[in-house]
């Protein structure tokens, strides 16, 4: 396999595994599962999925020794895309436990509160907007009336402003979509958001650094 042809998906045991690589073969995208280290230098672009409790998620990721090469894979100029549960875990930490996270985008997650006469549901669950703030090549294409599903109680408070560049409303504006470098986070699932979610994992895909 040539580094150029295939995205890596992380397999540690939190994520909706089969549904993403079920969505990058549908558009014509190769990839293969990542579980150790080693493999890493087999990929340029490393998908990161995730759904459950952060603590959980980062001793997962500890327990096979992948934490610091991710964070190693970063800093050499690898692409990262983070989903859901795995976008959070590129902060540095979260309200919902004590560990660290991987400490790429400055930033923690924090869980929604609203006021009961908000009449918001936490999770936030269901298809929203991702409205763009900053241009970026993951939102090329992007239309105005985009829907992608969301299924989350945390969500991101970023550092610094610039790392934010796509935003969705859940009663309060929230980062949905959040970027340094060549790494990237995305709130929703874009393996279950239809052809949005297809074009954004296009995008992904010829992202080029």
């Amino acid at each position: 396999m040539s580094r150029s042809e295939v995205i890596g998906v992380l397999d540690y045991g939190v994520g909706n595994l089969g549904s993403v690589l079920n969505m990058l073969r549908h558009i014509d995208v190769k990839a293969t599962t990542i579980r150790t280290p080693d493999q890493l230098t087999e990929v340029t672009k490393l998908l990161l999925p995730g759904v459950g409790s952060f603590d959980h998620a980062i001793e997962k990721l500890d327990a096979l020794d992948l934490a610091e090469p991710i964070r190693g894979y970063a800093r050499s100029g690898g692409t990262i895309l983070g989903i859901c549960l795995g976008m959070q875990l590129l902060l540095d930490s979260s309200e919902e436990g004590q560990r660290q996270g991987l400490g790429l985008i400055p930033g923690r997650s924090k869980r929604f509160s609203f006021a009961p006469e908000a009449k918001r549901r936490v999770p936030h669950m269901g298809w929203n907007a991702v409205i763009p703030r900053a241009e970026n090549p993951l939102l090329a294409g992007l239309e105005t009336d985009n829907r992608f599903y969301f299924v989350h109680s945390y969500h991101a408070v970023c550092e610094n402003d610039t790392d934010i560049f796509g935003e969705t409303e859940y009663g309060e504006m929230f980062p949905s979509m959040i970027g340094r470098g060549n790494v990237f986070g995305a709130q929703f699932h874009p393996e279950k958001s239809h052809r949005y979610g297809m074009d954004l994992l296009r995008n992904f895909a010829g992202f080029r650094a």
